[in-house]
């Protein structure tokens, strides 16, 4: 077991305060009963309504040593996913006021400290830059950066204190090398693999660590909610759980950076030591 949980279980939980009846709170699901587990750990998953965030869920549900709470968007589709889990769950929109502090704490009665966030609440907007709305740019930047990075600070203070815990960024390859018809939400992605650099820099020698997940496309209703399905033949979605299992990884091994295939470096290390010849390449092979 790597050193980011080697935390010893305290005794249960206090159970967490009544839910607001507004956020769609879904009530936990006994999972076990006698004695707590040692091995236990505790975990936080947002975006697990459907896609990654659900199959990071299932996954780690059905490992059996894993106390969870999960977020989303969508109240029923949270609630299945919570039971598969068998975790708690609270339906909130984190890009409202107040929403991440109410999911921190809502996190905090359930579990106790936390061991391991994994922020992968995320929206996308495909089209022209010129002809995306103004309330769209700011869906965007506040779902995919600002709710993550202020969730962030409520919780990382507890896990420095504690000595232990991982936080989990997932990003994308639009923000290693951008792409085109997603201007906003390459911007945003590149911002959170930036704070996941910074931040990675300022927690070293606590005991925390920082994991930037970095998928490419990956086959969720992510693009139907986005208005523009994937209609590209290369490179081909890969399915959710492998997401799902190298968010695991990083997290049970203390990567800092993993790339979903792992073939999406190359391009990324193209446009970093040769962005001259990446936007060659990119203007010929789309």
């Amino acid at each position: 077991m790597v050193s980011a949980f080697s935390r010893p279980r305290s005794p249960a939980a206090p159970p967490a305060a009544a839910p607001d009846a507004s956020d769609a709170a879904v009530a936990r699901v006994p999972r076990r009963t006698g004695p707590a587990d040692p091995r236990t750990r505790t975990a936080l998953v947002t975006g697990a309504s459907s896609g990654i965030g659900a199959a990071l869920a299932r996954r780690l549900g059905a490992e059996g040593t894993w106390d969870l709470v999960l977020s989303g968007r969508d109240p029923r589709r949270l609630r299945a996913v919570a039971h598969d889990a068998s975790a708690a769950a609270l339906a909130v929109d984190l890009t409202a006021p107040g929403a991440d502090r109410r999911l921190a704490d809502f996190t905090l009665a359930t579990l106790g400290p936390v061991d391991l966030l994994v922020a992968g609440a995320g929206i996308g907007w495909a089209g022209e830059f010129r002809e995306m709305p103004a309330d769209a740019i700011g869906e965007v930047i506040d779902t995919d950066l600002v709710a993550t990075v202020r969730l962030v600070r409520l919780l990382l203070p507890g896990m420095v204190a504690a000595g232990t815990g991982r936080v989990v960024l997932v990003g994308s390859l639009a923000g290693c090398v951008g792409v085109r018809g997603e201007a906003v939400y390459s911007a945003a992605k590149a911002a959170l693999g930036a704070f996941a650099d910074a931040l990675r820099q300022e927690v070293r020698g606590t005991g925390v660590g920082v994991s930037h997940v970095i998928p490419g496309v990956v086959d969720t209703p992510f693009f139907e909610r986005r208005g523009t399905p994937y209609r590209r033949s290369r490179p081909r979605p890969v399915p959710p759980e492998r997401v799902a299992d190298a968010i695991r990884d990083a997290a049970l091994r203390g990567r800092d950076e993993v790339y979903v295939p792992g073939w999406l470096r190359l391009p990324c290390r193209i446009h970093g030591a040769a962005p001259g010849l990446y936007r060659r390449l990119a203007a010929r092979f789309g």
